[in-house]
């Protein structure tokens, strides 16, 4: 994971190339060619998972209303693993590249041996826990009891593909790091295709409804997890855990901790605030959150590029190329969300109804509309951004930009439509500030250049 902002830069000298181990980066590592061979690969990866729950929630929306809601609150608490497993992937893949463009491809490896166990650990933990606080959990989110117990089954059942989500992150992570994002193409797609074929057979003619949505879900985690497991062996014999490694992963990644505990309570609050105000207001937030973690995550294609490239760049002592990365970066994802935000606007009136015949959800889904379109020109500059600084490791800032924009943007927006009945465009306005938040500081810490450390650790 990414080491911290506090620590030195403790420049490493490269291999040479003959060494054995060494796999240096391309000399134009900010060439627009290098950064679409990595982002486009690393798009299909982001947006099959995301895809999957579309298809997932487009099924499992056509059994009803309450059904609808219940993958929207159950989701929701499993969107904690999907963020443990962001943090994983995004962590591994900052250090993996500073060594790998030091052309130390056996340490970058080695990061991910140990952020595997790290995954595989935290995933059984978490199956484990999900089958004692899933009922608790859904009715706090769950606006009623119905939808609560239907939620918790989900739930329960779901949580069982977390082991094989977190190692799937991992893997994701070091492979990453070393400039390799082929086979996690061929990995993450054939699982979520299969899975895809599964989840409307087991829904209906099987007959298991929402819990063979859940089935699906963790077939295709487990075959995804089981795949980079064995990529894994595969590349290295080096497999023994190191508990003091684990540990100092886990101290440097701290702030990429705090940074995500920021947006899932985010998150976390506008799911409940949306329960309050009725099924169909929290089945048209699924909707439309759905279809935005969907673009951000494709936008974040680019941004997957930026790291290994910039990690790379950054560990080879060139922080001119890291810029140019940052620069070209910026450009692609700002036009990137601008083409995915004209695709919404044609298809406003459409879209809601891919997923519920539902005409209360449309309605809904109509409110939020206008904030959805807005918002995504000013993500994608962010999300690029983003994926510079975790590259760079400096995650420090980005910690504090994103409490920043969460403690003074999104919560007190979200809870002040709760109290005043605002119903979703207040909640929608609060992921307005944030976003826009987020966007100045990290446009201003773009330009002022601090990021740019160079050296094989940071």
């Amino acid at each position: 994971m990414s080491a911290a902002a506090t620590e030195p830069a403790a420049a490493e000298p490269a291999l040479p190339a003959t060494h054995p181990a060494s796999a240096p980066p391309p000399r134009s590592p900010a060439s627009a060619g290098r950064i679409a061979r990595l982002a486009l690969p690393a798009l299909v990866v982001l947006a099959a998972e995301p895809l999957y729950v579309l298809v997932d929630t487009a099924v499992v929306g056509h059994l009803g209303r309450i059904p609808l809601a219940a993958i929207a609150v159950s989701g929701t608490v499993m969107s904690v693993a999907a963020w443990l497993g962001t943090l994983m992937a995004y962590g591994t893949t900052g250090r993996a590249a500073r060594r790998f463009g030091a052309g130390d491809r056996q340490s970058a490896v080695a990061e991910g041996v140990q952020a595997s166990w790290l995954a595989l650990s935290t995933g059984v933990l978490l199956a484990i826990l999900a089958q004692f606080f899933a009922r608790p959990l859904a009715g706090l989110l769950a606006g009623d009891p119905a939808t609560a117990d239907a939620a918790a089954g989900w739930l329960k059942i779901a949580a069982l593909g977390a082991p094989g989500l977190l190692l799937a992150a991992a893997g994701n992570g070091w492979m990453r790091g070393v400039q390799d994002t082929r086979r996690p193409l061929i990995f993450v797609l054939g699982a979520n295709v299969l899975s895809a074929i599964l989840c409307p057979i087991l829904v209906y003619p099987v007959g298991w409804g929402l819990h063979g949505s859940a089935v699906a879900n963790v077939v295709a985690q487990s075959v995804s997890g089981g795949l980079f497991l064995y990529a894994l062996i595969r590349e290295t014999h080096a497999l023994r855990p190191s508990p003091q490694v684990i540990v100092d992963q886990l101290r440097l990644g701290r702030d990429l901790l705090i940074r995500g505990a920021a947006f899932q309570a985010c998150f976390l609050s506008a799911t409940a605030v949306a329960s309050r105000f009725g099924a169909e207001a929290v089945g048209a937030h699924q909707i439309a959150l759905q279809l935005w973690f969907f673009s951000a995550l494709a936008l974040d294609a680019v941004a997957i590029a930026a790291q290994s490239l910039v990690g790379a760049a950054l560990g080879a002592g060139d922080a001119g190329a890291a810029r140019d990365v940052a620069r070209r970066v910026t450009i692609a994802g700002g036009l990137a969300a601008i083409v995915f935000a004209l695709l919404a606007t044609a298809g406003h009136d459409r879209i809601p109804g891919w997923f519920t015949p539902d005409q209360g959800v449309h309605e809904q889904a109509a409110i939020v509309w206008p904030w959805f379109i807005g918002l995504l020109p000013f993500a994608g500059i962010v999300y690029a951004l983003d994926g510079v600084l975790i590259g760079a490791g400096d995650v420090r800032f980005l910690r504090n930009a994103t409490l920043l924009a969460a403690l003074l943007g999104f919560l007190p927006m979200i809870w002040l439509a709760y109290g005043l009945e605002l119903g979703l465009g207040g909640v929608w306005a609060g992921l307005g500030l944030f976003i826009l938040l987020r966007f100045v500081t990290i446009v201003v810490r773009w330009r002022n250049g601090r990021w740019a450390v160079v050296g094989a650790v940071r």
